[in-house]
């Protein structure tokens, strides 16, 4: 069993997968010969100066050693490749960006305001869930992501975190094996073509972590097990989950509190990870959402389908289509707005408080200044989100 798990663990599985779908590690010599029209070649950001350490001190574990950053040494560059299939190459980073904020802060509000409330709503809880379990177990047993050479990493953000399990294979997973069990019960459509497009993105971005190089076929594998063994364990509560959520009084207190003692109480490592950031990120776009969705229960104007559940799927016309880009569009810019105002000033009140220069990026970092900037920002883009945009709509007559 440890053989297999070591295994599928292996760098060079990674990039033998890469090989296959044309990504090819190059040396610095041919790379400055240039290539063909139809190849492109580069060197993943920031790969040809050796990262930034993270903190002076490190944990033994650390994703910044030897083996933990990807790299077969301490300040090592990446390796320049050539990509020989250009199709592959762009679908697999679109696919790979259906697990970045912009997907999150984008598609799952556009359900919201287009389809159904209360699929948005599901699909929040689980994400939520999932991504939380997902980042707490990738800094417990802070196993490394893949090593480059052999791998071409064609990310480098997230280099500093651990690697099992891919929470973008646990979300995808989570979000479109969510929307297919939550479905049926709210729109018409043939569950056979709902099934086969949750297999289709959850396979491709999957996929994509190996694509990328971000992942193992292991780290994968468990983080799409991972999701499966949490729907599973969790649909039979979904319904009452709903109903605390949308009638308890202390649904908000719940909603808010906890969310944000988990973001304080993420597990500290000695170096520097975005997890903690990403986290506490997803838990207060979680509680805003929740909340919202709360208020709009207690006012009465929930947003829901009219009529007769299951209703038809919206019909897309010449007129609904330009309607909808709008109120995605407004929706957006309504979202990217909050956030904008509400990073500003809660950065700014934090670092009065603490008497950070205002030029100290660096205290960013810090756990008491990031947990509740973030988690006011984007409780806020939750709250906004579930109960301001559609009475915006409302207001334009969209």
């Amino acid at each position: 069993m440890l053989e297999l798990l070591a295994y599928l663990h292996d760098s060079e599985l990674v990039a033998r997968f890469q090989r296959r779908c044309g990504l090819f590690v190059v040396d610095s010599t041919n790379h400055s010969q240039g290539s063909t029209p139809s190849h492109l070649t580069g060197t993943p950001d920031h790969a040809d100066k050796p990262r930034e350490r993270r903190l002076d001190r490190q944990d033994k574990n650390s994703n910044d050693t030897h083996k933990g950053n990807g790299c077969a040494s301490v300040g090592c560059s990446q390796p320049q490749y050539e990509v020989r299939n250009l199709i592959l190459h762009y679908v697999f980073l679109l696919s790979a960006g259906l697990g970045h904020e912009v997907f999150y802060i984008t598609c799952l509000p556009c359900i919201h305001w287009n389809l159904d409330p209360f699929l948005c709503r599901r699909l929040v809880n689980m994400w939520t869930v999932v991504m939380y379990i997902g980042q707490v177990m990738k800094d417990l047993l802070k196993l490394p992501r893949p090593l480059s050479p052999p791998v071409v990493k064609l990310e480098t953000r997230v280099d500093a975190e651990y690697g099992l399990p891919s929470t973008h294979a646990m979300a995808a997973t989570a979000i479109s094996f969510t929307l297919l069990l939550s479905a049926p019960s709210r729109l018409q459509f043939q569950f056979e073509v709902g099934l086969l497009i949750a297999v289709t993105l959850s396979s491709l971005v999957c996929l994509s972590r190996l694509y990328t190089g971000m992942h193992s076929i292991l780290d994968v594998v468990c983080g799409a097990l991972i999701s499966f063994v949490l729907l599973y364990v969790t649909y039979p509560y979904w319904e009452t989950l709903d109903h605390f959520q949308l009638t308890s009084p202390v649904s908000p207190v719940v909603a808010l509190l906890l969310p944000l003692f988990l973001s304080y109480m993420y597990p500290e490592l000695d170096h520097y990870s975005t997890t903690r950031g990403d986290t506490t990120t997803i838990l207060g776009a979680g509680a805003g959402c929740s909340i919202g969705y709360w208020v709009n229960e207690q006012l009465g104007q929930t947003f829901e389908p009219q009529g007769e559940l299951p209703v038809p799927l919206p019909t897309l016309t010449a007129g609904a289509l330009p309607l909808g880009f709008a109120r995605f569009l407004l929706g957006v810019l309504a979202l990217v707005g909050t956030r904008q105002v509400v990073k500003t000033l809660s950065l700014r009140v934090l670092y009065s408080w603490y008497r950070v220069p205002k030029n100290d990026n660096s205290a960013r970092r810090r756990r008491e200044i990031e947990v509740p900037s973030k988690f006011a920002t984007y409780t806020s883009v939750g709250l906004v989100n579930s109960i301001l945009v559609n009475r915006m709509f409302l207001l334009l007559g969209l």
